[in-house]
Parts: C-alpha cells; structure tokens; sequence
C-alpha cells in the first residue's frame, strides 16, 4: 500500500488485488467495514432481493399465461385471467423501474463513498480519515457520478442496440442461406464482448476520475479512455475476474436459494451468498480506486500526497471542482 509512485505503474492485476486486500485489512479497517455495511452491503442485498423478487414475478405470470392458454375464448374465466395478467406484467415493470432507480442510488453512494475513502488513505491526512467524514462527502459528489453513470447508461444502450440490429439483421441472412453472413455474426458476436469489457472498463474508471478530478459525464468517459491507454490488459483482467466472482455468485443464489429447498436452508445459503457478494463488491470498489492510481502512476503522473489533502478538503466545505492541473497530480521524470 505503501507503494512509491514511480512503482504503481509497475503493478499487475495480481499486486493491485495485494494492495486491495492490504488496505481493507490495515489501520482503516474499522472505517471500511463501516462503509461496506452503510451502503456494500444493502446495494448488495438490493441486488439479491430483485433476484428473488423476479422470480416470484416470472412464476406468477406463467402461471397465469399457462391457464390463460387453457380457458375458453370469450369467457368470464378468461377475461378475469386477462385482467390479472396485466396487472402482472404492471407490477413487474413497476418493480423493474424502483429497482433500477434504487440500484442506481446505492451504486453512487458506496461509488463516492468507497472512492473518496480509499483516496483519503493516501492522502498525507489519512490519520484524520474517519466514517463521519466520509458521510460528509458523499452529498457533495453524487451529482457528478449521476451524471457519468447516466452518460455510461446512454453509451451501453446505444451500443447494444446497434449489435442487436447488426446481429438480427445477419440472422436473416444466415437463414436464407448465406454461409458469409452466419460466420460475421459469429465474429460480430466475439467483437461485441470484446467492446462491451473495454465500454465497462472505461466506465468504472470513469467513476474514479469523476469524483477525484474536474470531470463528469462524457468527459469523465473520454478522460478514463486517455488513462487506461497502456494499461488496459491489467484493468480488463481485473474487470472480467470480478465478474466472473460476481456472476458465480449470482448463479449459485439462483440455483441454491431461489430454487432451493428447505426455508431454513434458503436463509443460510441466501445469507453467505450476501456475505460473499458484499465482499466482492468491496473488492472492487476498492480496486478500481488502486487502478486509477496506477494509470496516473504509468502516465507518469505522481501521486502529490499533500495536494491529494487539499483536493478532499474542499469537499468539506463549499464543492469547488479543482482542475486535474492544479495541485492533485504533479508530472515527474523517468
């Protein structure tokens, strides 16, 4: 953790999970926990619950899908199951809308939380870091990670729509027959993972660069690209690891509690599945913080521990951005 910043820029995916690791067992540990337990933890259990929750949804609907198939056209049977199939599908969209609106809440809280907490701790106040501090903060910088979350939000839609015109639109073809056009759906499908990793790349990055620099938005999405450049093999590595921790753990809630046995069995698997994904979760936050570091690092762009300080301070009291020039980083010589 100590790390000085000529030797961040050396660091692999393996050493910035080292360094994760460390500072969530150092000194600050008690600060961590709190923050994981204040926002990891509910944003992680949100998560879960939705998984739940959307089965139970799904379940009913076919079920009332299933019966609607069976009754008789144009009786009252089948206009009663009409009815409740459309409040069905009404409370499932109304559920899907808070869902993402709290998701995206949360997200911003732990973000700016565990962002400015990780900063502070290589900041040349970091004896002074303390949980209250952090709730402080984290008002103050929401605005400005809304604004690049939605910016990432608009970008990943656009993206995924043109694919799936493109790759529909090659299926037609494959269909009538077309041997070329099957086997540039094939390479588009391969061609879209890879975009869709680097996109998630920048976009974490992104969030790092919007609270501890001047920018938001698409600026921030275009700042995190210029940083990542060099190192982006180790914050893709970082990236897919954790999300592939991420979806084991989703697979197995859904294998083992929400088609599960017993109650009492579904209570503890679902309680170590909430465990394991808040430990992930913080994980990464955590890493994506030391991956923003390290691009600085490789940029040759020194961590100025006091101008770091400086930088935190303000949000303590009137938000005034600072540009990235003015006393955050400093340039040395290699």
């Amino acid at each position: 953790m100590e790390c000085e910043p000529e030797e961040l820029q050396f660091l692999g995916a393996a050493g910035i999970y080292a360094s994760s690791a460390q500072i969530l067992r150092g000194p600050h540990r008690p600060l961590f926990a709190r923050v994981a337990a204040a926002f990891v933890v509910p944003l992680s259990a949100l998560f879960l619950l939705h998984i739940a929750i959307s089965h139970a949804l799904f379940t009913h609907i076919d079920t009332d899908d299933t019966a609607l198939d069976a009754s008789s056209p144009g009786t009252e049977s089948q206009r009663r199951l009409v009815s409740r199939l459309a409040s069905d599908w009404l409370a499932l969209l109304l559920f899907k809308a808070a869902y993402l609106l709290a998701l995206l809440l949360l997200s911003l809280l732990a973000t700016a939380a565990a962002v400015f907490s990780v900063a502070s701790v290589y900041s040349a106040k970091h004896d002074a870091l303390t949980f209250p501090r952090v709730l402080s903060v984290v008002p103050r910088v929401w605005r400005r990670l809304a604004a690049t979350f939605l910016a990432a939000f608009a970008l990943l839609f656009a993206y995924n729509a043109v694919f799936v015109i493109v790759f529909l639109g090659l299926l037609v073809a494959a269909d009538n027959g077309s041997g070329l056009a099957g086997l540039l759906a094939f390479l588009l499908v391969v061609a879209y993972l890879v975009g869709l990793v680097y996109i998630s790349v920048v976009w974490h990055l992104a969030s790092v660069v919007s609270v501890l620099e001047d920018y938001k938005g698409f600026a921030a999405m275009r700042k995190s690209k210029d940083l990542i450049r060099g190192k982006l093999p180790t914050a893709a590595a970082i990236f897919v690891t954790l999300n592939l921790v991420f979806a084991f753990v989703e697979l197995a809630f859904r294998a083992w509690v929400v088609k599960g046995g017993s109650p009492g069995t579904k209570l503890l698997l679902g309680l170590l599945a909430l465990a394991a994904l808040s430990c992930v979760v913080m994980l990464a936050l955590v890493a994506q913080t030391l991956v923003y570091l390290v691009c600085k690092s490789y940029h040759h762009e020194s961590i100025d521990k006091a101008g770091i300080s400086d930088h935190l301070e303000v949000y303590l009291g009137d938000y005034v951005p600072l540009k990235a020039s003015d006393v955050q980083m400093e340039h040395f010589q290699v």
